[in-house]
């Protein structure tokens, strides 16, 4: 990238964080991760920055309501490197966290309509009393076989922190309770869907937060509300980084 070549215009530390509602210090610190491109130094030492620096930290913080603090240094510190290419393709990877992350809210959006349709399960005839039938849970193999999956399985959800159930005081046996069970249904519903257990473990953490899959509605708008915003933001960043890209052509 070339610096001071925007018509000898010279700006110090405190014009570029005042022009940004930023601290000098965190003009300092954004130079020192390359985040800016290298000021100069006056005789006596001092930082002089160019409408470039000033564009460059335009293009930054346009870029992190979108890809994130991290990725967004990554991307600036790589076309100040000459790596627009690396820069490229760090943006292709936010967008196709993007546009995961819209799949995997349709398909928990798809997930609770199959639930919603299918019927509860029901615990097996003839209670114990005082174990996990008799309150209407269910114990492992008894899910396991409703949900057409093994035992083992519903062990490494749990190891996962998938489902949580707790332990019968009779028997010790794992039991699982209406939440789990409908967790335990969701994550079969996700995974047959092709989703990985670390891409459904946030979703379950989502819906017992908002306490169930009713009270999931309003969290289901707001995901798609910050899912816009985030497209959005992309699209902002991206004029910012394109404005930043032709100024430095420019000063080569």
């Amino acid at each position: 990238m070339g610096r001071n070549l925007q018509n000898g215009e010279r700006l110090r530390p405190v014009d570029l964080a005042r022009g940004h509602g930023l601290s000098t210090q965190a003009v300092r610190n954004y130079e020192e991760a390359g985040i800016l491109p290298a000021a100069d130094r006056t005789p006596h030492g001092y930082r002089t920055y160019t409408p470039l620096h000033a564009q460059a930290l335009r293009a930054f913080l346009a870029l992190m309501p979108g890809h994130g603090h991290q990725v967004a240094a990554s991307i600036l510190r790589a076309v100040n490197q000459g790596e627009t290419e690396e820069a490229f393709r760090l943006i292709d990877e936010s967008h196709a966290q993007l546009r995961e992350d819209r799949g995997t809210l349709q398909a928990v959006e798809s997930a609770i309509r199959d639930l919603a349709l299918a019927p509860a399960p029901e615990a097996d005839a003839g209670p114990v009393p005082g174990t996990a039938a008799e309150t209407g849970s269910l114990f492992i193999g008894p899910l396991a076989a409703k949900l057409g999956i093994r035992p083992a399985t519903l062990r490494k959800w749990e190891r996962a922190g998938l489902v949580r159930p707790r332990r019968d005081q009779l028997t010790g046996y794992r039991v699982y309770d209406a939440a789990d069970v409908r967790d335990a249904r969701l994550v079969h519903q996700l995974r047959r869907g092709g989703y990985l257990l670390e891409q459904i473990a946030p979703v379950i953490t989502r819906i017992r937060s908002a306490g169930g899959l009713e009270p999931l509605e309003a969290a289901l708008r707001d995901w798609h509300g910050r899912l816009a915003a985030r497209g959005r933001a992309m699209l902002t960043g991206a004029a910012e980084l394109e404005t930043y890209l032709r100024a430095g052509e420019g000063n080569r």
